[in-house]
């Protein structure tokens, strides 16, 4: 084919695609889909950081949702240290989407020494943060 019948033929082909033109394009329904800024959910992460404020962070993943703090000496009981990992598992604001893992050391002369977390303390910070990302949901939709 010589180069002035390719020519006319693109011609044609970009007329004709032209000519389908004329609307705007679509756009995408964000409301749809799950559109957040961190990989986690927003109130879990915030009632996280919010529980957590009184203990030294060593790392905060928003797109993980982890939350890692380093020993925390609490000044009424200077023999015991805690350390905490807290997970946020899921976007939902749901009871099993967030877990905590605690560690826990005595100062037995002068060494620390690892100790049994109850179950209890576990629980009870869940919660916290659970107690905390509702409020901070109520508020959003309320104010």
């Amino acid at each position: 084919m010589n180069r002035p019948a390719r020519f006319a033929i693109a011609i044609a082909l970009i007329s004709t695609l032209a000519a389908c033109g004329g609307k705007e394009r679509p756009t995408a329904d964000l409301a749809a889909s799950k559109v957040t800024t961190i990989g986690v959910n927003s109130y879990l992460w915030r009632a996280t950081l919010d529980a957590l404020s009184f203990m030294p962070l060593v790392n905060a993943d928003s797109n993980g949702g982890v939350v890692v703090t380093d020993w925390y000496v609490n000044p009424n009981t200077p023999t015991e240290r805690m350390k905490l990992t807290v997970s946020i598992l899921d976007q939902d604001l749901r009871a099993d989407a967030v877990r905590v893992a605690a560690s826990r050391q005595l100062n037995q002369n002068g060494a620390w020494v690892d100790a049994p977390v109850q179950a209890a303390t576990v629980q009870k910070l869940e919660e916290i943060i659970l107690t905390k990302a509702r409020d901070l949901r109520r508020s959003a939709y309320s104010g």
